[in-house]
């Protein structure tokens, strides 16, 4: 087979290669700890995959799943985490594990969040789908990725109402368990968890999913289907999202575009007023009368075949027909695993006839959460609510495609590279698109050329795919400065927590070029900086109140910096303006953190003890908005002073600190000496140098 996808990877340049190639502070850059480790937070729930046998009854072990994780070398990289000083980073070192590395050298972290108690599935209720789903919020901004550990009875359900509480989802969510518990023999709960750590970790799919043998589906469209065998799960109606075989292929035409500007945030208002009633030969008119009583205010009705119900029956359909004539939504769904609800047979019409809405091809698991979501929206009145009901909210039903996207046969651009390379199959064509459509796009964003971005999406390209470097279209879009290509992109699906190699998102890259108003659009759809690029953002602004870059203060408190977050030597960006003397940005601050008092913002907190001076913030695969005629960082100032170590003894302070080498490093210098010790440090540090 000849392909243009297979001709790039046979050229592809090796690591070592294009390190070779690059600058030394780019080379250093890219084994920096902000671009090399992800954090995922698993939330544990409880479920068989943590369970233990008590007296030939399994039951959830509390305190017990990290430390017997800890104990495996697959699932916890013990010399990396002392090498690098992991456990001082990380707030909760106790649990917290990190994965050996990965293709690019990736590292992923994941702390565990455990419930108490920890729960049977079967025991979960709309009361715990809520606390997940804040605890999620939460955390949002500190991790990359979430995997929630859950039992497989009511897996389904969680993962159907997770999916429309989460609304203007941006990183993934992925639900996982086992058959078996982890600590038995013969155990799918490893290849479960480990499957689902790295795609959370790995990619930016914006999605509530299910991750389960070896197979990432869409979470609102899967069902339980086999009680006894490691495939547990099926999506009768839609493909899996990725499959992990020797590779981790994702299929990202099928990935949900959540198509919004709007952050990230969780609606835990679940209307418990419904229920799923299933037809059956000879069921009488009283039993679904007394069904439809209120408070019934959705129903789920499982219909035969494409969403048939006799239609001989007249007692039945005036049940259904009062009950939706006084404001209840009733769902036709098939009973089959497989297919949709259509009006081929008389059979079904009637149902439509009597105020029925089709449920296309929802799972039942589905159609009740969203029918939950959408009856629980306060200030919608009963036609809007309807109108919810048929849309495609979260990739839960097939979407009417018709006209949405071109084929790539009808492509000319696509004909000329086909032709020339003697391809006419689907998957080669697809293959093409695959391997042009990124740089395409990239090279499109760049002039802000709109109607060139569209013609690409037509042909059914990912935006949100990045080029070689991992750079995406809206990363390139905020670098120039082109906010209507910025809209555009974030309107069709584009992620922005995409992060190129060197760890920069499009967050990132529009504080470097000083973009405020695309700045002030991604923290709207929800960007913010990492906990590391939050952690060391006191020196950054000390740095630049040092200078009165006004515009620097600015961009970096748009991004979300707090501007009282102390820098390296305890003095915030105010104190070292005021004693530089910079009167406009002293009145800038002040001005600045007086609104954030009213907002009640704190300084952020320091990550572990961890300090970076300089070393994060100065280099590309990190923010700067230093002057452009900024002196040398703070850094070289602490590697002048390593040589007092000998002569200053215990009179230091030690700082431990996880350095860009990935080395764990310590750095000493001055803390509050009294004029005379210093004096008499300057002396001996002479008296030493002249020996």
């Amino acid at each position: 087979m000849t392909s243009l996808a297979r001709a790039l990877s046979n050229s592809k340049t090796s690591d070592a290669e294009c390190l070779d190639s690059l600058p030394n502070a780019m080379r250093n850059c890219t084994l920096h700890g902000s671009r090399r480790e992800v954090r995922v937070l698993v939330i544990n729930t409880g479920g068989t995959i943590g369970m233990k046998s008590h007296n030939d009854v399994l039951s959830p072990e509390s305190n017990a799943f990290v430390e017997g994780l800890r104990k495996l070398t697959t699932f916890h990289d013990e010399q990396y985490a002392q090498d690098t000083g992991l456990y001082e980073f990380y707030d909760t070192p106790d649990k917290t594990l990190v994965l050996p590395s990965y293709k690019d050298n990736k590292q992923v972290v994941y702390t565990f969040l455990e419930y108490s108690p920890l729960l049977d599935s079967s025991n979960m209720s709309t009361e715990d789908w809520g606390k997940i789903g804040k605890d999620i919020e939460k955390n949002y901004e500190c991790y990359n990725g979430f995997v929630i550990l859950h039992g497989t009875d009511t897996m389904a359900y969680t993962a159907s109402a997770l999916s429309f509480m989460c609304e203007h989802l941006g990183k993934p969510v992925i639900l996982t368990g086992s058959q078996v518990p982890i600590y038995e023999m013969r155990s799918d709960g490893r290849d479960n968890l480990m499957g689902a750590l790295l795609i959370a970790g790995l990619f930016v799919i914006p999605e509530v999913c299910v991750y389960f043998r070896n197979k990432l589906y869409r979470g609102n469209r899967v069902t339980k289907v086999d009680t006894g065998s490691f495939n547990a799960f099926a999506s009768p109606n839609l493909p899996p999202l990725a499959k992990m075989d020797v590779d981790i292929t994702v299929n990202w035409d099928t990935v949900w575009r959540a198509n919004t500007s709007t952050k990230f945030r969780v609606r835990t208002e679940l209307n418990r007023n419904v229920g799923l009633l299933r037809l059956f030969p000879g069921i009488t008119a009283a039993t679904v009368r007394s069904f439809l009583q209120p408070p019934m205010e959705g129903v789920v009705l499982e219909t035969y075949g494409t969403g048939n119900a006799p239609d001989n029956r007249a007692d039945l359909l005036a049940e259904l027909k009062e009950a939706t004539d006084r404001g209840v939504i009733i769902i036709n769904t098939t009973q089959c695993l497989r297919g949709t609800v259509s009006k081929v047979y008389a059979t079904g019409e009637v149902l439509y006839k009597a105020g029925l809405l089709p449920g296309v091809d929802m799972t039942p698991e589905a159609v009740l959460s969203k029918l939950s979501y959408v009856l629980a929206i306060e200030g919608l009145d009963h036609q809007t609510k309807k109108k919810m009901m048929a849309q495609n909210l979260r990739g839960e039903m097939m979407a009417d495609l018709a006209g949405a996207k071109l084929d790539l046969s009808d492509s000319r651009f696509i004909q000329v590279i086909a032709k020339s390379l003697s391809i006419s199959c689907k998957e080669e064509l697809e293959a093409i698109r695959d391997a042009l459509a990124p740089p395409l796009a990239c090279a499109a964003a760049k002039i802000g050329d709109v109607e060139a971005l569209e013609s690409i999406r037509e042909m059914g390209s990912y935006l949100s795919v990045g080029d070689y470097d991992g750079r995406t279209p809206l990363h390139i879009a905020a670098c120039e400065g082109h906010l209507k290509v910025v809209q555009y992109l974030l309107e069709h699906g584009s992620s922005v927590h995409s992060r190129d190699r060197y760890g920069d998102t499009p967050l990132s890259n529009a504080v470097r070029f000083r973009r405020k108003d695309i700045v002030r659009l991604l923290r709207k759809t929800g960007a913010h900086l990492s906990r590391e690029q939050l952690a060391v953002s006191g020196t950054e602004l000390c740095s630049l109140a040092a200078h009165g870059d006004l515009d620097g203060l600015q961009i970096w408190h748009l991004a979300g910096a707090v501007l009282n977050t102390p820098g390296y030597d305890g003095q915030s960006a105010l104190s070292v303006a005021t004693g530089a003397g910079k009167l406009e940005a002293v009145a800038l601050l002040n001005r600045l953190l007086s609104a954030e008092d009213q907002r009640g913002i704190k300084p952020n907190p320091p990550s572990g003890g961890m300090l970076d001076p300089g070393g994060l913030l100065r280099q590309p695969g990190s923010l700067t908005a230093f002057p452009r005629a900024a002196p040398s960082p703070p850094l070289p100032m602490f590697q002048r002073v390593l040589p007092l170590q000998r002569v200053l003894g215990p009179f230091v302070t030690r700082v431990s600190v996880r350095h860009q080498t990935r080395a764990h490093v310590n750095l000493y210098f001055w803390h509050h000496f009294s004029p005379r010790l210093c004096v008499c440090v300057i002396f001996m540090f002479i008296y030493c140098m002249f020996l």
